[in-house]
């Protein structure tokens, strides 16, 4: 069901809420937020396809003549150093991690895989590589193809298919859920309108909507928009704060993504480890993965 081109709300995926309008949302225990922290683990490959496209917002060092080794082993050092720092800095404050993992890294990474698994991880769709964003020059056949190999190497390396999906820089195509809902996704963090999950409209399965802050993921706010790292630690607090404000009355969703390659770097962990200790310091506060806040959304949908 490709979107409809319409003058308003141009699109079919969803139907249109406003939030001040819709029923009471209550999270378990009453909390005000729900807190999901997503991690990146993503490839970027030394040469991808020449079909492919690759994000110019997809962080690290610009492209330069091959090889650039710089350019790749910057991006490497979170598959090598900041995974475990930042593992750590979410274990050490009860909050258990998304891993949006893709496919090149389920295959040729088999130690993060077990070691994510071991720690309880959820992990999750992530498409085959950072280097190979979906858009809508894909065929309908090779963008099904593309998630069904992503889908299948989760399966294969953890033993589980996944049940979430973030697609490569948010890349999406316009038939991109109906494809996510037919191999068997339930849940998909690519949409940034909302602060709470929501119901997407496909005609096969089921698929809901765990809307991500996308202003305050790590690699657009540190590296495309520049915030210092001082200034990104009190972006997370007085986010939190406003959130757990609105959420006394309608309980809010903060699903955060982070990247070990930039947030894992030494001078940069001790500030998010501030940040989230400012958080689950507060009552109230839901740290869950993104299968578990979805389900729950989907089993206590508010009266409208």
């Amino acid at each position: 069901m490709p979107a409809e081109r319409r003058f308003g709300m141009d699109h079919e995926h969803y139907d249109w809420s406003p939030l001040n309008a819709r029923g009471i949302l209550r999270w378990p225990e009453n909390a005000r937020v729900a807190l999901c922290v997503i991690v990146n683990l993503e490839h970027m490959e030394w040469s991808p396809p020449q079909d492919s496209y690759t994000s110019p917002l997809a962080g690290g060092l610009g492209a330069r003549s091959f090889p650039d080794y710089a350019r790749f082993s910057h991006r490497e050092y979170g598959h090598r150093v900041g995974i475990f720092r930042v593992l750590d800095a979410l274990e050490a404050h009860g909050i258990k991690p998304t891993v949006a993992m893709d496919a090149l890294t389920a295959e040729n990474y088999p130690y993060l895989v077990d070691h994510c698994l071991k720690r309880g991880c959820e992990i999750i769709g992530h498409g085959i590589s950072v280097s190979r964003m979906i858009t809508s020059d894909m065929s309908e056949e090779a963008e099904r193809e593309y998630i069904q190999q992503s889908v299948e190497a989760i399966k294969r390396f953890t033993g589980e298919a996944p049940a979430g999906w973030l697609g490569p820089e948010y890349g999406e195509s316009s038939r991109t859920p109906q494809l996510l809902a037919q191999a068997g996704i339930r849940y998909v963090c690519d949409w940034a309108n909302d602060e709470q999950p929501y119901a997407l409209k496909v005609p096969q399965g089921q698929l809901f909507a765990l809307p991500m802050m996308l202003e305050l993921d790590d690699t657009h706010a540190l590296w495309n928009r520049r915030v210092t790292i001082n200034r990104y630690r009190e972006m997370l607090k007085e986010g939190f704060d406003t959130l757990y404000q609105d959420g006394e009355h309608n309980g809010r969703v903060l699903v955060l993504n982070l990247h070990p390659w930039l947030i894992g770097q030494p001078f940069r962990i001790r500030h998010l480890e501030e940040a989230l200790g400012y958080i689950m310091r507060r009552r109230g506060v839901w740290a869950a993965a993104g299968k578990e806040i979805v389900d729950w959304y989907q089993h206590n949908l508010p009266a409208a």
